[in-house]
């Protein structure tokens, strides 16, 4: 499988727990015309880790890189999910049952069919997709989330 169509391009950006630092990242994407699509912060005493998917992940890593910021580029696979009682369990059983750890998951801004997306962290990004493919679990595209 061609990893570029099966995996959408993630920005990780490595943040000083201080005030301000969330809004000065979204702030300066935002003067440059860059649009999210999903968004998730974690954080230690000492340090956050800002996860953005966005419409242009080269030139939205490229401005944050100028402004000094610290960051990687991970890819990750979205999953499309129903959004219905139990849908996100039925995808993580079959996960869990052929053994694969997920390592983060979080959702993306709106919908796609009707179904909810969600974004997964895993080790073997291509036998997470073959997995949920044979499996009938949806996945999405970068281009299903206007990412060029």
């Amino acid at each position: 499988m061609d990893e570029k169509k099966m995996t959408i391009p993630q920005i990780s950006v490595f943040l000083e727990n201080k005030a301000g630092q969330l809004a000065d990242i979204t702030g300066i994407l935002s003067e440059n015309q860059v649009n999210m699509r999903a968004i998730n912060i974690a954080e230690t005493a000492d340090y956050g880790v800002l996860r953005l998917i966005v419409d242009d992940a080269s030139k939205a890593s490229s401005i944050l890189l100028e402004q000094g910021f610290v960051l990687t580029m991970t890819p990750v696979v979205g999953v499309t999910v129903p959004d219905t009682p139990g849908g996100l369990g039925k995808v993580l059983g079959v996960i869990s049952r052929a053994e694969i750890d997920v390592e983060y998951m979080y959702s993306v801004f709106g919908q796609k069919d009707g179904q909810a997306c969600m974004i997964f962290r895993v080790a073997d990004t291509d036998g997470l997709t073959a997995l949920l493919e044979k499996n009938g679990i949806g996945t999405i595209t970068g281009e299903d989330l206007g990412i060029h």
